[in-house]
């Protein structure tokens, strides 16, 4: 069972006792970087879940905005991507979400989203299913072509009214008038400190609440719903990809090792080893646009 009652960074005392006793359990062997054997078992596969992190998108020239160098202006994602923040200083908080939403106008799936979106789509006319689970906020395996996801921190293309709460699809460009032009990265710029009453604001008839960007910050708990529809993908999947994640963020760092655990085999895609790795069948190590796709072309079992 997954736990759902997680937030971003913020499990409660609990909860971390449970993520310690699952991660204190006895390690499997070291995994196996054998293809031909992942490929019997993706070959047998009627359930495929894959779950995705930054590591993917960061191909794709996507910023990560974590670790070393990863800043705007002065500041980490973690400073802005709060509610305080935005409460505090909303037009700051737009600033950054408006770079990061232009950013991405020039950023395409790679290889990596391609040979998933193609092999969701293929398995799907053999009844066969496969259903990505993101940490990415970016919309990138939408843009390949998949259409089982599940976004499990939102969307940059997505809003949601501070007054109503209607979460609706954005792609306007630039997402206001008074956003144009503005959230040069630069640590020199200046603040375009814009009003609240010319930010994003709510279309619908009646309201003209406060637009905030549909992600989870830090601090916020995950939507329930999303994670229940997780929690049964992950329970009738019989093969889990894990592929450019670190899987150190929670809860989605719980997802893969609790799927191990019921025996499923678990493969990891990735540029290095993680704190889950042991607990896998198998581990690639290397660019997951490079590794991925030999891994899920189509098997000579196939029919169609």
């Amino acid at each position: 069972m997954i736990v759902r009652q997680l937030t971003c960074r913020g499990l409660t005392s609990h909860l971390c006792a449970a993520v310690r006793l699952n991660w204190s359990s006895p390690k499997m062997a070291r995994p196996s970087s054998n293809l031909t054997e992942f490929r019997e078992d993706f070959a047998k596969a009627k359930h495929i879940a894959i779950i995705t992190g930054a590591g993917v998108s960061a191909e794709s020239g996507v910023p990560t905005f974590r670790g070393q160098g990863g800043y705007w202006r002065k500041w980490q994602a973690q400073d802005l991507a709060t509610p305080e923040a935005f409460s505090r200083d909303p037009s700051l908080v737009w600033e950054f979400y408006h770079y990061r939403r232009e950013v991405m106008r020039s950023k395409m799936p790679n290889p990596a989203h391609l040979a998933i979106a193609e092999c969701e789509s293929r398995l799907s006319k053999q009844g066969r299913s496969v259903v990505i689970i993101t940490q990415n906020i970016d919309e990138l395996h939408h843009r390949a072509g998949s259409k089982h996801v599940y976004e499990i921190h939102g969307s940059l293309f997505k809003t949601r009214c501070m007054s109503c709460g209607e979460v609706k699809a954005n792609h306007k460009s630039p997402i206001c008038p008074a956003l144009e032009g503005k959230g040069e990265p630069d640590p020199s710029a200046k603040d375009a400190r814009i009003p609240v009453e010319n930010l994003p604001r709510c279309d619908r008839s009646g309201c003209n609440g406060l637009l905030r960007p549909h992600v989870v910050w830090f601090g916020e708990t995950l939507d329930s719903d999303i994670l229940t529809a997780v929690e049964q993908e992950l329970e009738q999947c019989d093969l889990c990809l894990v592929v450019g994640t670190s899987s150190v963020v929670y809860p989605a760092a719980m997802f893969a090792p609790q799927v191990a655990g019921r025996g499923v085999p678990v493969a990891e895609f990735n540029m290095e080893c993680t704190p889950a790795t042991m607990r896998f069948k198998y581990h690639f190590e290397g660019p997951c646009g490079a590794i991925l796709p030999p891994a899920l072309e189509r098997h000579e079992s196939e029919v169609i």
